[in-house]
């Protein structure tokens, strides 16, 4: 039996279907990302697992007891926003420990546990100052660790980093990974980064139109999506239409060269440096169907090529580097 589960859950405002019949299974102290664009229904979903939202259809289970009706304050968890959720008018050390009260500990027990969590997340020295005193990134941290401190049940991650500027939000997401696996929280989080899904997440839920559309890891969600929707979104990838089927392949496996020898079946439209690789985008000379076609190219590689924008090439790719899907079942 799982840990948390999803059975059935439907959603509809009014006559909108928002959720349609999810079902998942998560284990205990496993880290699970709800992906999606906006407006596939995975806030909603995380609100229903909170009690924040009731839903139409389903059921919630909790290490095997159905906590469906259960109000939020009863299910135990503990929640982190995108805003931060900070008293302005406490220090980081009494934001903290204003949860804890609400559990009827000592005082003594209080400090105990309010020093020993702003340890875990790097910030045993800044527990005096407000949050107007403490950057974006800091004033998560505190909302982690207020969270942490509660010792939940299982936690709540609604887009944490979606305010923070890449640096930042590289960096905590790094700390929450290793918070998340030391402590072996069982963590749910909504997102639309996909960067954050595939580094952090031990699974991967995406989500369309209120539909999961794949659950995987983040590599089986990358290399072998389920369906054209889930190919498409999860990173980037060429799309090449042949009658009724759909042939993609990911930039990384086209395979680029000057060679006379082959036939020149493109021209170099762009190239965008990208630090450890060069993006090309080239456009078929025949094929005027298809779109243009990316190819991610080593640096290593790059440099030897020697290759510039409206140079005729030959692109190519391997039979078992590109999925085929039918058009009329794709996104």
């Amino acid at each position: 039996m799982s840990y948390l589960e999803l059975k059935n859950i439907g959603k509809k405002y009014g006559e909108k279907q928002v959720l349609k019949d999810i079902n998942i299974d998560i284990e205990k102290g496993e880290f699970i990302c709800l992906l999606g664009p906006s407006g596939c229904g995975k806030t909603t979903l995380l609100r229903i697992i909170a009690g924040l939202e009731d839903r139409n259809e389903g059921q919630v289970f909790l290490d095997g007891k159905d906590i469906t009706k259960l109000p939020p304050d009863k299910r135990g968890f503990g929640i982190v926003f995108q805003s931060y959720a900070l008293f302005p008018n406490m220090t980081a050390a009494k934001n903290i420990a204003f949860a804890l009260k609400e559990k009827k500990l000592s005082n003594s027990e209080i400090e105990k546990k309010v020093e020993e969590v702003l340890s875990i997340v790097g910030l045993k020295e800044e527990g005096n100052k407000y949050p107007r005193e403490m950057s974006g990134g800091q004033q998560q941290r505190i909302a982690i660790a207020r969270a942490i401190a509660l010792e939940p049940k299982f936690l709540l991650l609604d887009e944490p980093m979606s305010a923070l500027d890449a640096k930042v939000r590289t960096k905590l997401r790094t700390d929450i990974r290793r918070l998340q696996k030391e402590f072996k929280i069982t963590t749910i989080m909504v997102t639309h980064d996909q960067e954050e899904a595939m580094t952090m997440a031990d699974r991967i839920a995406v989500l369309n139109g209120g539909d999961i559309m794949q659950i995987g890891t983040p590599q089986e969600v990358y290399e072998t999506p389920k369906n054209l929707f889930t190919a498409k979104f999860i990173g980037e990838t060429n799309c090449i239409e042949k009658d009724k089927e759909v042939y993609t392949v990911r930039p990384e496996f086209v395979q680029v060269s000057k060679d006379s020898s082959k036939e020149l079946n493109g021209e170099i439209l762009n190239v965008e440096f990208r630090g450890s690789f060069v993006r090309v985008e080239i456009a078929p000379i025949k094929d005027s169907k298809n779109s243009l076609i990316l190819s991610d190219i080593p640096i290593k590689e790059w440099i030897n090529l020697n290759i510039k924008e409206q140079d005729k090439v030959h692109f190519s790719f391997n039979d078992n580097h590109y999925l085929k899907y039918e058009i009329s079942k794709g996104a």
